[in-house]
């Protein structure tokens, strides 16, 4: 009895895969690294092109790193000067430290906002954690830039803010809140808080409270209780969510734009200069390269020495 034209197909392309070393598991495995090749390492290969080459008035604006010379020889021209130029204009070295300190500080205060609240949804009852969540996600459903301008609205010195204040008698001037690195931190916090909440409840909501209580047994009182158990399991937690919050606000640029005014030196605004305003695609590849440098490497050295960790405790 002949088999159906259609498992034929499947059992052959079965073969075929099998045949790249390639089965239902790495197929799985497989869509998360064509992701990264289409949306990461290509666009990092452009930028790091582009890092090499020369501003030219062109279309596109930089010289071509591959060109034929005389007697049809193919020829690299890399230019350095791009990143030298990084080293040598301390415009740039401020812009990184600004935007490390910022995206710092504003890490830390997602850090401790962020923990008690997904303490206690982790510890609320079961049919209150999905309505708790949903008012976490629920910002998400509105764009990120009305909720960035409705802060204008709450942090300018006529806004609501102060003349809540001004109504309570608590201060009897405008407060200059607004165009400061406190409205960047205000907005940066609402903006990416639910990044750090979510990792981790995640992360609380899957501890074993009997080791609270094996605590509690053996004298520890509640607070010693949590910095002895529940605060180290936490880590992976607390780890993920502060990369999901410090990655991102080190290169924001729509908060500090729009909160911080004109004068706010950022690395996010450094850029958009270089590439729009002043149409140096080399340099501003190379302020991008830069950063991405100061982010990774530190991130795959906490990794190496957390994987070595891990390692040496199960031995």
């Amino acid at each position: 009895m002949s088999q159906p034209a259609s498992s034929l197909k499947t059992s052959s392309s079965r073969r075929l895969l099998s045949r790249f070393g390639l089965s239902g598991r790495g197929l799985v495995v497989l869509v998360p690294y064509v992701w990264l090749l289409l949306f990461f390492l290509i666009p990092f290969a452009i930028v790091l092109k582009i890092s090499f080459a020369e501003a030219d008035i062109a279309i596109p604006p930089y010289t071509a790193l591959l060109d034929w010379a005389e007697g049809g020889m193919l020829t690299v021209k890399l230019n350095f000067a791009s990143f030298m130029f990084l080293l040598t204009d301390s415009l740039y070295a401020v812009a990184y430290l600004n935007s490390l300190k910022i995206a710092f500080v504003s890490t830390v205060l997602c850090l401790l906002l962020g923990y008690p609240m997904a303490y206690g949804i982790a510890k609320a009852p079961a049919s209150w954690r999905g309505p708790l969540l949903m008012l976490i996600i629920l910002p998400f459903w509105t764009s990120f830039l009305i909720r960035v301008y409705a802060w204008i609205g709450i942090l300018k010195q006529e806004g609501l803010l102060n003349n809540f204040l001004i109504w309570l008698g608590v201060i009897d001037t405008p407060l200059n809140i607004l165009y400061t690195d406190v409205s960047i931190y205000i907005g940066i916090v609402y903006s990416y808080l639910p990044f750090m909440i979510l990792p981790l409840y995640a992360t609380l909501e899957k501890l074993d409270d009997t080791l609270l209580e094996a605590a509690a047994d053996l004298g520890a009182r509640p607070v010693k209780a949590f910095l002895a158990v529940t605060l180290p399991l936490s880590m992976p937690g607390i780890v993920a969510g502060s990369l999901l919050v410090f990655i991102p606000a080190v290169g924001e640029f729509v908060i500090p734009s729009l909160l911080g005014g004109p004068n706010t030196l950022m690395i996010g605004a450094v850029l958009w200069n270089e590439f729009f305003s002043n149409r140096d695609w080399p340099v501003a590849s190379a302020v991008a390269i830069a950063l991405l440098l100061f982010l990774v490497v530190p991130i795959m050295l906490f990794q190496y020495f957390q994987e070595k960790q891990q390692e040496a405790a199960k031995q």
